[in-house]
């Protein structure tokens, strides 16, 4: 493959990936199940720009201007980012005949992220610790990028699919 198609198949598999991973979060929260809100997301990088990188709880701290549009940009960027790492951890011939393995196990290790970066810094503690429900939060978690993991082989799969 050349270059671009590596990385147009890349951005596709990236953008499939993370939708896929909403598409699991709305069945859950039609089911019941809370899930976390981007615009959170979008506050907490929103405060980077006065220096601010970690809360004490990031939904009281003060919202930014269009925290919700930022925390969605922000979200799919990450999958975009998480797509071409994998590539590149298993090389650009997996995209001509993707696996489910490298997928999902890349997939699952990404809950990394959140449980040791992003929960600490917006107050919940590392892997949810400061949270009522831990271990339960850390299961949501895993399976969240568990669903990114299969988003990734099931993109890649379809995108293998139509260059041939």
């Amino acid at each position: 493959m050349q270059i671009n198609e590596v990385v147009t198949a890349t951005a596709v598999i990236g953008i499939g990936a993370t939708a896929i991973m909403d598409l699991w979060l709305l069945l859950l929260r039609r089911a019941g199940v809370p899930t976390g809100s981007f615009a959170m997301i979008g506050r907490w990088v929103g405060h980077f720009r006065n220096g601010r990188f970690t809360h004490a709880a990031i939904g009281k701290a003060r919202a930014v201007q269009h925290e919700l549009t930022l925390g969605w940009l922000i979200h799919y960027a990450t999958g975009l980012a998480y797509a071409a790492l994998l590539v590149v951890i298993v090389g650009p011939q997996w995209l001509k005949a993707p696996t489910l393995l490298p997928a999902l196990s890349f997939g699952l290790t990404t809950v990394i992220a959140p449980w040791l970066v992003m929960q600490p810094a917006m107050g919940s503690g590392f892997m949810s610790s400061k949270t009522p429900t831990p271990a339960l939060n850390c299961i949501r978690s895993l399976a969240n990028h568990a669903a990114f993991g299969i988003g990734l082989f099931l993109s890649a799969f379809v995108v293998a699919g139509v260059a041939r």
